[in-house]
């Protein structure tokens, strides 16, 4: 676990599963829906992951929570 994650505790499963970026978005915000984060933080973190393109979303996903 990376200590410059926000959310280390929480992981999500990235690889293997559907690409798709509404997917990740998805995935990674009901992980941290689940993992007791706020609705004002999971709307922070989808401004962040939707305000660049596909490697953007991958980064602001990564910097969040921990991927696998």
């Amino acid at each position: 676990m990376s200590k410059d994650v926000k959310y280390p505790e929480i992981e999500v499963q990235l690889t293997g599963e559907d690409g798709n970026a509404f997917f990740i978005l998805c995935r990674v915000s009901g992980a941290l829906r689940r993992g007791g984060v706020s609705k004002e933080e999971i709307a922070q973190f989808n401004t962040e992951a939707q305000s660049g393109d596909y490697d953007n979303l991958l980064r602001v996903c990564m910097a969040w929570v921990t991927t696998h």
